[in-house]
């Protein structure tokens, strides 16, 4: 198992008489093989984004936490998700993103898979000369499909398959933000960008769903958005998070990005940020959305994939494009100043004396949510 159940009965109390997850949650390798399973496999976890994949017959290999995966657009514009190995031994099938063409091919015995999985073409598997055989049925050793779902042109996975289906599991921010249940336009290479982080994956969630950080690590955002201007957003087991009533940023005086049509009146000067469990970090405005994928890379390391999306498909056009740039680098200053946060909460955790850490009952309610649903998912697996 690797990890303390009886540790965690101390993070599954009320957020006024609870502590944060043990030291080991940060530190050990055990303990985050175990999380893999439990956290990550076991829920819907995000690897990345449709736009990973833009066109059909696009293909880009992925690991995710050791896993060797494969997204695929196929011809009907769907993506799907596969294990990127061969049923034949166990080869991995696309080492870079490409353009597939005609099939996926097995580079090792050119075992040859449709985009849709299904195994097309085995060569001399009879011999010589001889492409079938009795006991090889291509109905049965199409590519292993992970379960997978697009939402938000984000792409989430459940390896475990026993998740329930990511409306149901993602009912509370579905219902929350309907209103922006409609098309939003990727920015570009403008409006794409990566950061890497030397801690826990765990701590850039616990530092995002939460504002009260903001007066002394963000000054740019504290001086439009103040702390009293936001609130929690919460829903047990699903998200926590927080918002904002007065979201004005001031990017240009000649431009402005168009708003989506017929919000609530709310959405003129309000925004939320939420952390969508386990790994994704989401905000939404009244002119652009982000994404924020979290990708650990080990115990102790996590890259960062943020994409900016646009309320208005013109707004990706080339007479926006420096004003995408200059709203990319604001979203990625605001972000880079988290860094050494996190970074120093991860050399915090090596101190053997630290407990978990107090919350603050009206500060930090977001964060203890997301500590109270890791502990619930430990407990569960380990029950």
């Amino acid at each position: 198992m690797g990890y303390d159940i009886e540790a965690l009965n101390d993070v599954l109390q009320p957020v006024g008489s609870a502590r944060g997850l043990p030291n080991d949650f940060y530190t050990e390798q055990s303990t985050y093989d175990a999380e893999r399973e439990a956290v990550f496999f076991a829920n819907w976890a995000a690897i990345g984004f449709g736009m990973d994949v833009p066109e059909e017959a696009d293909a880009k290999p992925v690991e995710f936490l050791g896993l060797p995966l494969l997204l695929v657009r196929g011809r009907d514009g769907q993506v799907r998700v596969f294990q990127n190995t061969c049923r034949h031994r166990g080869m991995i099938l696309i080492d870079e993103p490409k353009k597939v063409r005609g099939v996926i091919r097995c580079p090792y015995h050119s075992w040859c898979y449709d985009l849709t999985g299904k195994l097309k073409t085995t060569p001399h598997v009879g011999g010589p000369g001889q492409n079938t055989h009795d006991d090889i049925d291509r109905d049965d050793l199409g590519l292993i499909e992970i379960r997978s779902h697009v939402w938000q042109d984000i792409i989430f996975i459940n390896v475990s398959g026993q998740a329930p289906p990511f409306e149901e599991a993602a009912s509370g921010v579905l219902e929350r933000w309907k209103e922006f249940e409609r098309p939003a336009h990727f920015g570009g290479a403008e409006s794409a960008f990566e950061l890497e982080v030397n801690s826990n994956w765990k701590l850039a969630v616990e530092n995002y769903c939460e504002s009260y950080h903001l007066p002394w690590i963000h000054p740019g955002l504290n001086a439009y958005s103040k702390l009293e201007d936001h609130y929690h957003i919460m829903k047990a087991g699903e998200f926590s998070g927080q918002g904002t009533r007065v979201y004005n940023p001031d990017l240009s005086k000649d431009q402005a990005f168009t708003n989506y049509p017929d919000l609530s009146k709310k959405w003129a000067k309000q925004a939320e940020y939420i952390s969508l469990f386990p790994n994704v970090l989401l905000g939404v405005h009244r002119d652009h959305r982000f994404a924020i994928v979290l990708v650990p890379q080990g115990m102790d390391r996590t890259v960062e994939r943020i994409s900016l999306y646009y309320a208005d498909e013109k707004m990706t056009g080339p007479d926006f494009a420096d004003l995408r740039a200059k709203h990319a680098a604001q979203w990625k200053e605001v972000f880079e100043e988290d860094i050494f946060v996190v970074e120093g909460m991860q050399a915090g955790r090596h101190g053997r004396f630290f407990d978990g850490g107090k919350f603050s009952p009206a500060m930090d309610e977001p964060t203890w949510m997301f500590h109270h649903w890791i502990a619930s998912q430990m407990v569960a697996a380990a029950t």
